[in-house]
């Protein structure tokens, strides 16, 4: 991990994790830019969540993606902050922005799976967490 990486709080790790689903593939969707924003905006684990570190923790993530080893970087930075109960919160919104576009691409899909392993996501668990997320954003 960099010596200046920053240290994020629970929810910034949340907001982080669904960002690197996104930028994963090198194409950020405006779909997946929404749903970022709608589920910060909705969901209780982000209540008292300051909006506006949103941007500040997109460019941590940008600049750890840039980094040789900054994936398991932000993994670390999440197993410090993100308290074990909220692990499959974040593979929860992990799949809901990656299902929130059209395609998931196999860079999202690896991304997805290394979530899985890095945060102990039970493989049960994961698959129902996985199939929600489909029945959410099917489209006709």
């Amino acid at each position: 991990m960099p010596l200046d990486a920053p240290s994020l709080s629970s929810p910034d790790c949340l907001v982080a994790i669904m960002i690197s689903v996104s930028v994963s593939d090198a194409n950020i969707r405006t779909s997946e830019l929404v749903t970022i924003q709608q589920l910060v905006n909705h969901l209780p684990v982000f209540a008292n969540y300051d909006t506006d570190r949103i941007q500040k923790v997109a460019q941590t993530v940008f600049d750890l993606f840039e980094e040789e080893d900054g994936l398991d970087a932000l993994f670390g930075l999440t197993r410090e902050a993100l308290p074990k109960e909220l692990h499959e919160t974040a593979y929860a919104l992990a799949c809901d922005v990656a299902a929130s576009s059209t395609h998931v691409s196999q860079a999202e899909l690896r991304l997805l799976e290394e979530i899985r392993y890095e945060l102990e996501i039970d493989p049960l668990h994961a698959a129902a967490i996985e199939r929600s997320a489909r029945a959410r954003y099917i489209t006709l």
